[in-house]
């Protein structure tokens, strides 16, 4: 039964990354293989001397993810909470400002990942706080804290289960 389970959540996870757009789904897969340091981005995703840029700055903003990893505060306790979500915002606004990520769900998915099951309760705040800064275009503020349901903004509880399906590239051939 442990096994259905395992594999009903997965195929769930897999259905919720088929409903990212298509830039979503590689700005996910590529920022997983540099945040956990899977692949070299570099040769993989990068298409242009722009996109060597982009993936350079992605390596560098990402490089608070390990402290963050082994950071996440309780949920009840208020210290380490400034460190943590500062931290936190500061690395999600860099992501929100490449305009890769259209939603709330997409922002999740990836930061579930990156950062882990834990760290599920602090990503509403995370996402809110990113998305309203300045360095967000006002039009695009305005979609991305719209895509925040009112059930994730108010969730009572999250599952602490880890993810367990994590896209990767696929050579065009072998797709």
């Amino acid at each position: 039964m442990a096994v259905t389970n395992a594999a009903s959540l997965t195929i769930c996870e897999m259905r919720e990354f088929a409903g990212f757009t298509a830039s979503e789904q590689r700005y996910i897969r590529r920022s997983l293989d540099i945040g956990l340091g899977r692949q070299d981005a570099f040769k993989l995703w990068a298409r242009s001397p722009d996109e060597s840029a982009a993936i350079r700055s992605q390596y560098v903003a990402y490089q608070d993810l390990k402290l963050l990893r082994a950071s996440i505060p309780s949920e009840t306790a208020f210290e380490a909470v400034e460190t943590f979500i500062g931290k936190l915002t500061r690395v999600a606004a860099f992501d929100l400002a490449q305009e890769r990520i259209e939603c709330f769900s997409a922002f999740r998915f990836l930061y579930e990942r990156l950062i882990g099951a834990d760290a599920r309760p602090w990503l509403p705040s995370a996402f809110c706080a990113a998305s309203a800064l300045p360095q967000i275009r006002p039009s695009r503020r305005k979609v991305l804290l719209q895509s925040l349901s009112e059930a994730a903004a108010t969730a009572p509880g999250w599952s602490d289960r880890a993810p367990s399906f994590y896209p990767e590239y696929i050579e065009r051939e072998a797709a």
